[in-house]
């Protein structure tokens, strides 16, 4: 053999032998996480609450950036469009996977095709809230003054397509009567509004309401479930205000840019399991609302694919437009 080929083969092996290197020593710089909406609401303390988790089990850098709007498809997109190289995640959750794909008439990207499920985070409920000044006691009273002035109620959402939104709009046709909705940037800016006066309801994520619940802020008329909340067990379900059946719930999935390393989401899967399964971790999940989900990469897959054909059907019957 001469001694250019000998070279060559030195040169590859050398190759091999630097990438094999850098693949277990994953991850070797800090990690992003995306938040397709703004801070204090629900998708965001669950994605800060599990990278917290993360970060003290297992020594890695974190960083958590908030890219919010259009009912968190902006944030969605940029972790679509990130490079699949193990450093950038999104947490997806039901509007930006689900909702979403059939409400929007153009999407900038496949929920279905542009993005791999890692691992399933949490799920919640939403809360009907009003403030603790408002004249609304009850559901009942609620849904009687929006039956007795159609559209004149306004009622406060996270972002079109949001699943506080859909809940509301499920509730109006229920009930028989218009809402005039009021969409926001966030869970954050609606609760302010909603505190402030400025909207008359808000189904809302219960991480970002349960606070001002307990001091007596806020008032919670009901809950979406179908049984009551532990951490909120005095507020009755939709079903237990006369609106039969009634049921809609909030999911949170970490996922990653499609053609990310299966033993990149296996490692990942497997610290968030670790993290999820931790005896505080869970007890902070249910006094916020949530509950924790467990599951293999292919069974958040499953997952979410059962969760898109469901909302699929919902946004169709329900005959929801943007506006």
């Amino acid at each position: 053999m001469s001694q250019w080929p000998r070279l060559a083969c030195l040169a590859l092996l050398a190759g091999s032998t630097l990438a094999a290197s850098a693949q277990g020593a994953y991850p070797n710089q800090p990690i992003k996480v995306i938040v397709p909406f703004p801070p204090a609401g629900g998708t965001d303390v669950v994605t800060r609450l599990l990278v917290e988790k993360l970060r003290a089990a297992t020594g890695w850098t974190f960083v958590v950036d908030n890219k919010p709007g259009a009912g968190g498809n902006i944030g969605m997109d940029s972790v679509a469009k990130s490079k699949p190289d193990g450093y950038t995640f999104g947490t997806g959750q039901t509007a930006n996977l689900a909702i979403n794909p059939n409400l929007y008439p153009k999407m900038p990207y496949d929920a279905a095709m542009d993005v791999v499920p890692v691992a399933l985070i949490a799920g919640q409920p939403v809360v009907l809230v009003v403030s603790a000044t408002s004249r609304f006691k009850t559901l009942a009273e609620l849904t009687a003054a929006a039956k007795e002035r159609p559209s004149a109620l306004n009622m406060a959402s996270a972002g079109n397509g949001t699943v506080g939104h859909l809940t509301g709009e499920i509730y109006a046709r229920q009930a028989g009567t218009k809402v005039n909705h009021v969409p926001y940037k966030g869970a954050g800016p609606a609760t302010t509004d909603l505190l402030g006066g400025q909207v008359d309801f808000y189904f809302a994520t219960p991480q970002s309401v349960i606070p001002f619940v307990k001091s007596g802020k806020l008032r919670a008329l009901a809950v979406s479930s179908a049984k009551r909340l532990p951490v909120l067990p005095d507020v009755p379900t939709m079903a237990e205000g006369g609106f039969k059946n009634f049921e809609t719930s909030d999911w949170k999935v970490l996922v990653a840019p499609a053609g990310i390393s299966p033993d990149v989401v296996k490692r990942l899967n497997a610290e968030v399991e670790k993290a999820l399964s931790q005896p505080e971790t869970l007890a902070q999940l249910l006094a916020e609302g949530s509950v924790p989900l467990s599951g293999s990469p292919q069974q958040a897959a499953q997952y979410v694919k059962a969760e898109q054909q469901r909302w699929s059907t919902v946004v169709r019957e329900s005959n929801v437009k943007l506006d």
